[in-house]
């Protein structure tokens, strides 16, 4: 019996397709995981921008998924805020 497989594990094994879609995946995580915090925390977005020393509208867009440039310092204000810290972990890759 043949064993189909679905659009999105065919699309996976392309290794271009699949590193788009991991990027893309993980600024949705730190949008939903900034966004998690703030409901954890019941902090608004005025309240979270003054905490962080940033516009309202950084923090919108970064919950709307839409901040696709925003400072390494901007970003550890905001997470500092939050009681969270920025880590960096390596991957490996196979090439």
């Amino acid at each position: 019996m043949n064993k189909s497989i679905s659009t999105f594990d065919r699309l996976m094994q392309d290794t271009e397709f699949k590193e788009e879609f991991e990027k893309g995946y993980e600024d949705f995580l730190i949008s939903e995981q900034i966004c998690e915090a703030m409901n954890e925390m019941q902090i608004s977005v005025r309240q979270l921008a003054e905490k962080a020393h940033v516009s309202k509208t950084t923090i919108m867009n970064i919950r709307t998924g839409d901040a696709e440039r925003i400072s390494v310092r901007k970003l550890n204000s905001i997470l500092n805020a939050l009681n969270y810290k920025l880590s960096i972990e390596k991957i490996n890759r196979v090439r």
